[in-house]
């Protein structure tokens, strides 16, 4: 009850409700639809280099779109986000004209698809930002990526089900959808002034702060995705069912971590996070033969997802944003986890030359490694709610000295 009564007087639901409709209907659009849009790229059976152009088009488009969109949004974002959503209902209608376009047709569908992911998504999420304060937007990242989870590992399997055309046209229905719910709330919630005052590229990277969340950040994104043709080999036709109990306890624990980022802070859950992906790696290196590691890893991988898509990919960049423009802090955050989605794709054709053990061995060094920057990192909660942390551990810590000694 105390676990529910948290997001019943934490979270202002009439504020946030039109930015969870919003990041919510488009980060399941955006995973669903990438799957589709793989799915069929492998069926066109294309050599490594013409498949790598179509993903390295994808994700140039994706990138550049998310730089120029951080800027162009920020002028009159909500009717920018509408026309991003309508964009993105048009893309996906169009997604099974993969496999009877040309391939100069498909370069331009894939540029065009990555546009409409990328260039409104900083701009949703830092919407997001804005509609939650600091003390509460742990737990409001926690509602979205917990409601992100069970949805996709729900929707994922009924779209496995369908043929490419059946699963575009429920992926375009589902686009739309979150367009006119989205519309109707921010309606009844009123128009939404973001802040007016915005700092450079340069000036964000070169804040401390930013670069010592920002590194490990990078160094996670990394590595999840260099190891995952890797899982894949390994696991083998288990990955499809060890993914989908990922998904479920990552959805559970988005929740858990994002109430924990609130009530200890930010930092805590991520150093914690960090640790267990170490943990995950450092057994697979030991015992990846031995099937019971493989359920050690999909809990631990799970837990530390949850962790840090409601604190890493939701929370962090628009704490260090603090009243300024959020676009560019979530463009930071954001690009460095999706582009690196590109390197399964460069890596799959070497798995076979790669010594499994060699691998999660690196990756385990690795994970532990950023922990390292993450120990000078300030928290990015208010220095009141700091504060009142360390009186209340202080407290605790009296109280049990003194009924130690009463």
């Amino acid at each position: 009850m105390a676990f529910v009564r948290l997001f019943r007087t934490g979270i202002g639901w009439r504020q946030f409700a039109p930015a969870l409709a919003l990041v919510f209907s488009s980060l399941v659009w955006y995973t669903l639809t990438y799957a589709v849009f793989s799915g069929l790229v492998n069926e066109l059976s294309l050599s490594v280099t013409l498949t790598f152009a179509l993903y390295g088009v994808y994700y140039a488009g994706f990138a550049l779109s998310a730089v120029l969109g951080a800027l162009a949004f920020s002028t009159s974002r909500e009717k920018c986000l509408l026309v991003w959503m309508l964009l993105g209902t048009l893309a996906t209608a169009l997604l099974p004209s993969v496999k009877s376009n040309s391939l100069p047709v498909n370069l331009l569908f894939s540029l065009f698809l990555g546009v409409s992911v990328g260039v409104g998504l900083p701009s949703s999420l830092a919407y997001f930002a804005d509609t939650t304060v600091v003390e509460n937007r742990g737990r409001c990242g926690g509602v979205v990526w917990g409601a992100v989870g069970f949805s996709v590992l729900g929707l994922a399997l009924f779209v496995n089900t369908l043929g490419s055309l059946e699963a575009s046209v429920l992926l375009t229905v589902w686009r739309l959808a979150g367009l006119l719910v989205f519309y109707a709330l921010s309606r009844i919630r009123g128009k939404l002034q973001p802040s007016s005052s915005s700092s450079s590229y340069r000036f964000i990277i070169g804040r401390k702060d930013v670069a010592l969340y920002l590194l490990p950040w990078v160094m996670f994104s990394l590595v999840n995705f260099a190891e995952s043709p890797i899982l894949g080999n390994l696991f083998g036709d288990s990955q499809a069912f060890v993914g989908s109990i990922e998904f479920a306890i990552a959805g559970f624990f988005a929740i858990v971590g994002g109430v924990l980022a609130d009530l200890v802070g930010r930092k805590r859950v991520v150093i914690t996070g960090f640790v267990i992906l170490g943990i995950e790696y450092a057994v697979l290196s030991l015992f990846g033969g031995v099937r019971a590691s493989w359920f050690v890893y999909t809990v631990c991988d799970g837990i530390a997802w949850g962790m840090f898509a409601a604190v890493f990919f939701m929370t962090v960049w628009g704490d260090l944003a603090e009243d300024g423009q959020k676009e560019k802090y979530y463009v930071l955050g954001g690009l460095p986890y999706l582009l690196a989605g590109f390197l399964p794709v460069l890596i799959k054709p070497f798995v076979g030359e790669t010594e499994t053990v060699t691998a999660f061995s690196l990756a385990s060094f690795f994970l532990f490694l950023a922990v390292l920057p993450l120990m000078y990192a300030p928290e990015t909660l208010p220095e009141k709610k700091i504060r009142e942390m360390e009186l209340k551990s202080y407290a605790e810590r009296a109280k049990k000295i003194k009924e130690k000694y009463a």
